[in-house]
């Protein structure tokens, strides 16, 4: 819908308006009001390129568009009935809980596999751990391939399918060979449209999952949903988003939490909702309010750092994994909360 600064477009704004949307497959339908007139886009008017166009020009307001931008991740797409499944959980059907280390030292292996053990005892239904880390100084731990052997052998002995994040095209071959279950796009990397395409592409013929987390920057949720767009259509739709908490940080918390848009996912898209409370307050002691708070909100599911030994982990573990007696506490109480959760939906 154009909404132009005029009371209504002369002949010759007309002409050019109806090139421009011509020159995409669509036509423009008049409104005539009383004191004004808008337009409508008569064809598919989620293309960037024409909205673009059509916002350039000196006498166009604005463009509303009626359709969604999205159309595979827009809950009233042809996807809208789609599962996710993880951990012989279907998401959406019952609260999912991934949980695990930070970073997997590859030093100090028998760590993750005890905790391995130590969350699918608490009650969770995936273990997480990072083999490759994003850094911001160049000089810290990136990670190390050896710490994949070491996460699959954990999955081996629990069952528990796993989550590992992947930053480059080696990573996510690596990551694909040796059987993980679901790639984690991090928030540094959950605009790096290349990344989300490579991995669209890598896993259009496998059941493979994605766990996309919202961008770092505190960007709008239509950027976030387009982001998995990236990756679905290419032929996998199993993607799962996260919201993580985002930048500019609230004082005292590692990142500002963003658990309240998931109300506003769940409007707009199908996808399930997995939030991380563990990334948006980075401390233990608000993990369980955090990871509460997102259920209250809607989140189908809880990605949460954990670790049998926190101060003996790497990475972020020390500061903001909980422990697997706190994990088996938050998941009795989240658990609670999602049963009276869906009890209001149904009345």
């Amino acid at each position: 819908m154009i909404i132009p600064n005029v009371p209504q477009l002369n002949d010759a704004q007309l002409a050019e308006v109806t090139g421009i949307v011509g020159a995409f497959g669509c036509r423009i339908q008049p409104i005539n009001g009383a004191v004004r007139s808008i337009y409508a886009i008569i064809g598919d008017e989620r293309n960037d390129d024409m909205v673009t166009k059509l916002e350039g020009l000196p006498y166009v307001d604005r463009v509303d568009r009626i359709q969604s931008p999205h159309k595979l991740m827009d809950r009233r797409g042809s996807l809208a009935t789609h599962e996710v499944k993880l951990g012989g959980i279907t998401l959406g059907k019952e609260l999912f809980v991934c949980a695990g280390p930070c970073t997997i030292d590859p030093k100090n292996p028998n760590l993750t596999i005890e905790t391995a053990h130590a969350i699918k005892e608490a009650g969770a239904h995936a273990l997480r751990g990072g083999v490759w880390k994003p850094r911001t100084n160049p000089y810290s731990y990136q990670g190390d391939a050896k710490a994949l052997l070491i996460l699959m052998e954990a999955s081996r002995q629990t069952g528990l399918p796993v989550d590992t994040e992947v930053m480059d095209e080696e990573h996510l071959e690596l990551a694909l060979e040796a059987g993980v279950d679901c790639l984690q796009v991090g928030a540094r990397n959950a605009l790096n449209y290349s990344l989300l395409r490579q991995i669209g592409q890598a896993i259009a013929k496998r059941d493979t999952a994605v766990l996309l987390k919202r961008g770092m920057h505190m960007g709008p949720v239509q950027e976030f949903i387009a982001a998995a767009e990236y990756i679905v259509q290419l032929g996998n739709p199993n993607v799962v988003l996260c919201p993580r908490g985002t930048q500019p940080a609230l004082d005292g918390y590692r990142n500002h939490p963003d658990e309240s848009i998931v109300p506003l996912l769940k409007e707009r898209t199908w996808a399930p909702v997995v939030v991380d409370p563990s990334h948006s307050v980075g401390k233990a002691a608000y993990v369980p309010a955090a990871a509460l708070a997102a259920v209250a909100y809607g989140a189908d599911g809880l990605c949460i750092e954990c670790n049998v030994r926190p101060s003996q982990g790497i990475g972020d573990d020390p500061k903001q994994a909980v422990t697997p007696d706190a994990l088996k506490a938050i998941i009795g109480q989240a658990k609670a909360l999602w049963a009276i959760r869906r009890g209001h939906q149904k009345c």
